[in-house]
């Protein structure tokens, strides 16, 4: 259950960063930098192992990449502007980073 609910907790980390990112241009992509390396480094801290994070690092990475790539009608949620680069650089970082932090 444990892996499911880090499944899922890196997945709302991920869309919540999808869509708050370019909320008050640099504030918004630092809120949820910060956001991500805590909560990613919490499911660690609470269940205790170094999988549950990698598993949730996983999560996160499939709904920003995804939301990169476009949709039906063409509509990109992670538009190729700095910001939204940053997102997707800074972000694999905050992840290596939360993984590799001790519990």
């Amino acid at each position: 259950m444990r892996y499911l609910y880090s499944l899922l907790i890196g997945a709302a980390l991920g869309a919540g960063s999808v869509f708050m990112h370019t909320s008050f241009a640099p504030l918004g992509l630092i809120f949820v930098l910060i956001s991500t390396v805590a909560g990613i480094w919490s499911i660690g801290r609470m269940w205790g192992g170094k999988t549950l994070r990698i598993l949730a690092s996983v999560a996160w990475t499939m709904v920003v990449l995804r939301a990169g790539f476009p949709g039906v009608n063409d509509e990109y949620l992670i538009e190729g502007t700095a910001v939204g680069i940053s997102l997707i650089n800074c972000g694999f970082l905050a992840l290596v980073l939360a993984v590799l932090l001790p519990a």
